[in-house]
């Protein structure tokens, strides 16, 4: 099963948690900016997917292609070069925060629980119409790349084995 959604607007990251003293007690709160657009992406999911919620404990992936707007300074030749994938975005929000806010705000909307998600991938492309397109998919068994992981994870704990024991 597979569910795909678009948010309109320049791509956000999961903002830093707030925190205030109150008395004896720390009070930690999310920033505004953040909850309103958490609350933008369930808006947009459930307008596009409805209540379709994957099935508890399925495994699932989440691809979340960002895409920037040009900035209006840039030359017409460098606009060009980012709308053809040439230039990609190297600027913030970094792909890390940009999924943890679109699985935060899916979690019990999309999806039971985002311990579900066991791949996650974020993109980042320029475009004249800035936001997001959402994919989410069930994870089904794949022999040949569960196979292929685990015979590169031997591998690789077979070399920080060597470099952990001093290289005897």
């Amino acid at each position: 099963m597979q569910v795909k959604f678009t948010v309109l607007g320049e791509p956000q990251g999961k903002g830093r948690p707030r925190f205030a003293r109150i008395g004896n007690h720390v009070q930690t709160r999310t920033p505004e900016q953040t909850v309103l657009y958490e609350n933008l992406i369930k808006t947009e999911y459930r307008r596009q997917c409805g209540d379709f919620m994957f099935p508890e404990k399925k495994p699932i992936s989440i691809t979340v292609y960002a895409f920037f707007e040009i900035p209006k300074s840039v030359s017409k030749k460098k606009a060009a070069a980012m709308l053809s994938g040439e230039i990609r975005p190297t600027k913030k929000p970094d792909y890390d925060n940009i999924g943890k806010v679109v699985s935060d705000s899916l979690n019990k909307v999309a999806f039971y629980d985002d311990a579900q998600v066991v791949d996650g991938l974020v993109r980042k492309f320029y475009s004249e119409t800035p936001g997001i397109l959402v994919v989410i998919q069930s994870v089904e068994y794949n022999k040949n790349l569960v196979e292929k992981v685990i015979s590169l994870w031997k591998k690789t704990k077979a070399k920080l084995y060597q470099f952990g024991s001093g290289g005897r």
